[in-house]
């Protein structure tokens, strides 16, 4: 519901700002004020409240740039100026080190989700001598979850390990649900989603199963498609990459690129 709350709040913005008639003056650029960490944690999140009482936000943190703070609510990424007066969504860009850039403070909470799944609830696919170790929220019925999938082999080769979590996309309930609790809950689950990722049929089974909770935990860290790939410090990659791609990611994000 948060995500809907968000996404009316950005659409009315938008069509306010487009009924403005255009010779309104514009007001002038008022800079966000210094604060302390506490207060401006205070104020922002005071001034997420006067926007809607539901918002209650799982993170706040300094951003990657000065004078704003970093908040994930409902599992979208928000900035809001420390004094609590500007808000903006958007993915910032380092452009010195040409890459997506996350606060260390949002990627040891991401890290701190991603540690609390059990390795056992997961379907890895090793890399013999692995260098890295990516999670991917995954759905056996999405054409780029399948192309990652046929990459498997290569991306072991690079030594790059894959961890599954399961993200039924067309929510709980639905018949891709159905068949990811059947996968995970087959006795050799490798198989079983290999299997279900070329298009066969899944055979049902049940048991008890961690499919719902990563599904809700891919919400938290702001999954809204698949695949959506993270490395073991927290950052998210994006959707699907060729192996080359991944790869060079994960060396940017190991050299501190990313930050």
């Amino acid at each position: 519901m948060l995500r809907v709350a968000i996404a009316a709040l950005f659409g009315a913005l938008s069509l306010t700002a487009c009924a403005q008639q255009p010779s309104a003056p514009a007001a002038k650029s008022t800079a966000a004020a210094p604060a302390a960490a506490g207060d401006a944690d205070q104020r922002v999140r005071a001034a997420l409240q006067q926007l809607d009482p539901n918002f209650k936000p799982d993170f706040i943190g300094a951003a990657p740039f000065p004078g704003f703070r970093e908040v994930l609510v409902g599992g979208q990424v928000l900035y809001v100026s420390d004094d609590g007066r500007y808000l903006m969504q958007s993915q910032p860009y380092d452009i010195q080190n040409k890459a997506p850039v996350s606060s260390q403070g949002l990627l040891s909470y991401r890290r701190k989700l991603l540690d609390g799944v059990p390795h056992n609830e997961r379907i890895v696919f090793a890399a013999p001598n692995a260098k890295y170790t990516v999670s991917v929220f995954t759905d056996i019925e999405c054409g780029y979850c399948r192309k990652l999938h046929q990459d498997i082999a290569e991306l072991n080769r690079n030594g790059i390990t894959v961890e599954y979590l399961a993200f039924p996309r067309m929510g709980l309930g639905s018949q891709d649900y159905t068949d990811m609790i059947s996968v995970w809950c087959a006795a050799d689950r490798k198989q079983a989603l290999t299997a279900a990722k070329t298009g066969k049929a899944v055979p049902p089974k049940n048991c008890t199963n961690p499919v719902a909770m990563q599904y809700k935990l891919g919400q938290q860290m702001g999954v809204n498609g698949t695949p959506a790939i993270f490395a073991a410090d927290g950052t998210q990659l994006g959707g699907y990459l060729p192996p080359a791609q991944l790869k060079a990611a994960l060396e940017r994000v190991s050299a501190g690129g990313s930050r």
